[in-house]
């Protein structure tokens, strides 16, 4: 699997933006990715020295439109932790 198809987008929200101050960062990605290869696509692509990984899978919502019932898609979510000192600049002019 190619590194850019394997990291989808970042999350940005006010608790991934707290997480920062730790060197940790938050992504989506393609749900049948390990932790290794989600390791070795963040260097990959960010150049940075990728500490630890941790991934949890995140189940669509039921949702309902009237009397007809929907679900909103699964995804995956791993949280990088980086080496002390690095950054990935893309998320600073945040």
């Amino acid at each position: 699997m190619e590194a850019r198809t394997l990291i989808k987008r970042p999350i940005i929200t006010e608790k991934t933006t707290r997480l920062m101050e730790q060197s940790k960062y938050c992504f989506v990605v393609d749900p049948r990715a390990n932790k290794i290869q989600i390791k070795q696509a963040i260097e990959e692509i960010f150049k940075v020295k990728v500490t630890s990984v941790n991934t949890f899978n995140l189940l669509g919502k039921v949702k309902r439109m009237g009397r007809h019932e929907g679900r909103r898609p699964s995804w995956k979510r791993a949280v990088v932790t980086l080496k002390k000192g690095d950054r990935i600049e893309f998320f600073e002019g945040v």
